[in-house]
């Protein structure tokens, strides 16, 4: 009588743990939209380079745009902090889209699109208004965080298939 029953609570406890799992993914997908688009974009908007930095592991890495690499989230906090009291001091980041692909449970890559208005950049440097970021994510402690970053511009491609080969 114990053997059927200790058969039936195995095989039983094998299979809660598959949606409990598909709930969690979509749980920690959910939490890693917020990060990289809500969140991010918050705290952009207020100029508010100590909460932006937040949303990084302490070791985290950002490549902006112009591939000026900050390691670190004091370095993270130091450059936003200079940056938002200049050039992007009446800037607004707009996120269009995060698609979300996890890696492990526990790491994900996140791209996103995004658009800005109201940067001031000096002569020489292109204006960020149009891009793609791409993050790995990685939930530390309960916790999704940004371990790496990298920024694009968004260049269109050429219309058609010669143009293309013009370039080349």
């Amino acid at each position: 009588m114990v053997w059927p029953f200790l058969t039936l609570v195995v095989l039983c406890s094998a299979c809660i743990p598959l949606p409990l799992r598909a709930a969690d993914r979509t749980t920690d997908e959910s939490a890693i939209r917020d990060l990289v688009g809500a969140r991010q974009e918050q705290a952009w908007n207020q100029h508010n380079a100590r909460a932006y930095a937040a949303l990084f592991a302490e070791d985290g890495d950002v490549v902006n745009v112009m591939a000026w690499w900050w390691k670190g989230r004091a370095e993270i906090e130091s450059s936003l902090t200079g940056m938002f009291g200049n050039i992007f001091h009446e800037s607004t980041l707009t996120f269009r889209q995060v698609d979300v692909r996890f890696l492990t449970p526990e790491i994900a890559i996140a791209h996103a699109r995004w658009t800005m208005t109201g940067a001031h950049m000096p002569p020489g440097l292109p204006e960020p208004r149009e891009g793609l970021q791409t993050l790995t994510v990685q939930k530390r402690n309960g916790k999704w965080l940004i371990a790496a970053f990298q920024n694009t511009n968004y260049v269109p491609p050429p219309a058609t298939t010669a143009d293309m080969k013009k370039m080349l």
